[in-house]
């Protein structure tokens, strides 16, 4: 974008405005005009593709999908159902997923789509009761009777309907899915549909939880359908030609169900959903896909990108499906590491001959979720650009730092049911505080955009008084110990130095070692505490002080917990769930003498 795109206004108050020239192109005022659009326009396109018993992708077509939400949204009407009566989704992505969020959205029922994590990996279930208090829903959907029968008896009230898509037994009276479909009432559906204004509810979305019981977002259709213009207005070329995407990102996330999802169907493209995850073992899901479907778009975690490039780089056939039609890689959610980033960029040059752009940006549950975006120069990691158009963007000074906030159609207009935090989230001027600092990437060229500077309440001070930057230290951190740390907590407020509570990547630590035996032994091996040692001392040689030198560190063999608010249901670490669960290990890093286990840059 050239520099003309953006205007700034430096304010007596300290603060920064900054807006995007352009004004944000016109939208529906209902999320699911898409899908009758293109229902008309391409009946017979793909929109979404689901691994089938044989293993060949079967595919939803725009058409039959747009006459599946019709007979369930009149299902659904016939239910009384509504924002105080949402519809809430504990199963993960598929059609029938789909087919119910949409069915709901097109006839201004709410819904709420939770982690499946707090079903089917939580032992006691009590952030899934806590969210069903919350809600109080009306109808709540699982795909697997088996898998979610316990958290259902655990969590849902007798009286509350019950709908699963497999038809097993739950130990209760539920509802088969397939009598969704069989409901039919035009009328009803047609006037519900034309009642949908953009500020009704469509989504109630949570947050990661990091400090407590997650908060439910209130998502409008205008949130969604301005955050899709943006979208659009950034990428010019989604409505030219419409995206292939292969995706496994959960859909009761913002990123995965808002941006990608809707991404998909307000161009009229195709998603496939993976299988996949970023991990050792999903992974190879996720690379047979790519094998099979060449995307037009690969948008993904950091993670996701991580767990890629080795099969990128070691298997020539994957490389050139996966590059042959890639117009833009987009990450979010986390900062990627920029050996992988120069990873990726390496394997289209050798593919492709040239770099296919990576874009990223920063945003939140709370702004549907884009908010700033990266241009088409060149960038580098932490970077995370200027407002989308239609967001005005402050930029306000919060102690030592400058706080990102945001105001503009696509934010939310706050919590459910707790006005206390909806106060709370919005400064005067009605701008949402994001909790994460900016800093311009050149101070001298505004129009470079900003670069992420860490989240205002993980940053701390060391007893000297020095403050210390968490997201950009762990960043650098991460950067500095690839491939054998998967994540890591920052330890030091209130003592006289850094440590770290690294989680490591147990096979990358096995390969370093050539060992086979049990976790502990592996973290305990010479050839792994040396290796460690040895980046940790060339770590520190590069700080350029107490504030980002890290001391010594604590290899975890446990992982971080959902169920003890250590990760996210996102997969990123909670830094101060880690440090107040693991206090034990905090306090071997600051023992006097070290504890036996803790690592220094002099460990033999």
């Amino acid at each position: 974008m050239p520099d003309s795109t953006h205007l700034f206004v430096s304010r007596g108050d300290g603060s920064l405005l900054v807006t995007a020239a352009a004004p944000l192109p016109p939208y529906p005022e209902r999320l699911t005009a898409h899908l009758t659009r293109h229902a008309a326009e391409a009946p017979d396109r793909p929109f979404l593709a689901r691994r089938g018993p044989g293993g060949a992708f079967e595919p939803l077509t725009y058409g039959a999908a747009l006459a599946a939400v019709e007979r369930i949204a009149a299902a659904l009407l016939s239910r009384n159902l509504s924002a105080e009566r949402p519809v809430m989704i504990l199963s993960g992505n598929g059609f029938e997923h789909a087919l119910l969020s949409l069915a709901a959205l097109h006839v201004g029922i709410a819904v709420a789509p939770v982690s499946p994590a707090y079903s089917t990996v939580s032992q006691d279930h009590a952030r899934l009761r806590a969210i069903v208090e919350l809600l109080t829903p009306g109808l709540v959907f699982a795909a697997e009777g088996a898998s979610y029968a316990p958290a259902i008896a655990a969590a849902v009230p007798a009286d509350t309907e019950v709908v699963i898509a497999d038809g097993a037994a739950i130990g209760r009276p539920a509802t088969p899915f397939a009598d969704l479909m069989q409901a039919e009432d035009p009328a009803a559906v047609a006037a519900a549909h034309v009642a949908v204004e953009p500020d009704t509810v469509a989504k109630l979305l949570f947050t990661s939880g990091s400090t407590g019981v997650p908060k439910a977002v209130v998502n409008t259709h205008r949130m969604l359908s301005a955050n899709q213009a943006m979208l659009q207005a950034r990428f010019p070329a989604l409505t030219r030609e419409p995206p292939v995407m292969v995706d496994w990102l959960p859909w009761h996330h913002t990123f995965g169900g808002n941006h990608n999802f809707n991404l998909v169907l307000a161009n009229g493209g195709t998603l496939y959903i993976d299988e996949g995850r970023p991990t050792p073992a999903g992974i190879r899901e996720t690379v047979r896909t790519l094998r099979e479907v060449a995307p037009t778009l690969y948008l993904t975690v950091p993670k996701g990108f991580e767990a890629l490039v080795p099969h990128l780089r070691d298997d020539r056939e994957l490389r050139d499906t996966f590059f042959s039609r890639l117009q833009v890689t987009f990450f979010a959610a986390a900062g990627l590491p920029q050996p992988v980033w120069d990873a990726i960029d390496d394997l289209a040059r050798r593919t492709l001959g040239r770099t296919v752009p990576m874009v990223t940006g920063l945003g939140a549950t709370e702004t549907a979720p884009l908010a700033l975006v990266t241009d088409d120069r060149p960038a580098r990691a932490g970077q995370v650009g200027l407002p989308a158009p239609g967001v005005a963007l402050k930029v306000a000074p919060v102690g030592g730092k400058r706080e990102a906030r945001v105001r503009g159609p696509n934010v939310t207009p706050g919590y459910w049911r707790r006005p206390d935090l909806t106060a709370a989230a919005f400064d005067e001027e009605g701008f949402y505080r994001l909790g994460d600092a900016l800093v311009p990437v050149d101070p001298e060229d505004p129009h470079r955009g900003f670069a992420f500077d860490g989240r205002l309440n993980e940053d701390f001070k060391l007893t000297t008084g020095v403050w210390v930057s968490v997201g950009p230290l762990r960043a650098a951190f991460l950067d500095a110990f690839q491939p054998l740390v998967r994540d890591v907590a920052i330890a030091g407020e209130a003592r006289d130095e850094v440590a770290a509570l690294v989680f490591p990547d147990l096979a990358a630590c096995r390969a370093l070692c050539g060992e086979a035996g049990d976790d502990a032994g592996i973290l305990a091996h010479p050839a792994v505490r040396q290796d460690f040692a040895r980046r940790l001392a060339a770590f520190g040689a590069r700080a350029t002080g107490s504030s980002n030198r890290v001391a010594r560190l604590l290899l975890l063999a446990e992982p971080p917990a959902l169920d003890r608010d250590e990760v996210t249901d996102k997969g990123s670490i909670n830094q101060r769930g880690v440090l107040r669960n693991r206090a034990e290990a905090v306090g071997q890093l600051y023992a006097a003498p070290y504890a036996p286990a803790v690592i220094t840059p002099e460990t033999a």
